[in-house]
């Protein structure tokens, strides 16, 4: 069995308690990403679904890194702290993740890390 391989992408999120992602047996395992520009380390002001916009695009950079893309995803979930923010956390989600549409979670949650509203994970395919 292959030994599992971290994915570290300029363009994504960087921390010292997780991997942007982790490739093992063909599959690209993503972290939880937030509305956060990594070259700045800031949070994208707006709307929700700015955020939303922001970490699909911080997980298209860290999936093309790993050899995969978004077309690729087999299961998404989304966390949002308030249910109300659903219509236009779709809205974007819909902008920019191409059919045929993953399998999806979306879930409520308290609280998300840097106070954000929105975070996503997802499985794909290389």
């Amino acid at each position: 069995m292959a030994p599992k391989q971290p994915v570290v992408s300029e363009k994504g999120i960087k921390s010292p308690l997780f991997s942007q992602a982790i490739v093992h047996n063909g599959t690209v395992y993503v972290s939880g990403n937030i509305g956060l520009v990594p070259a700045t380390g800031k949070i994208v002001e707006g709307s929700v679904a700015d955020r939303t916009r922001q970490a699909l695009e911080n997980i298209k950079n860290v999936l093309e890194e790993a050899g995969s893309s978004l077309q690729n995803i087999v299961k998404i979930n989304i966390f949002l702290t308030d249910m109300a923010d659903y219509a236009a956390m779709n809205k974007a989600f819909l902008e920019i993740v191409p059919d045929p549409k993953p399998a999806r979670s979306c879930v409520c949650v308290k609280e998300l890390p840097n106070k954000t509203d929105v975070e996503i994970e997802c499985i794909a395919h290389l």
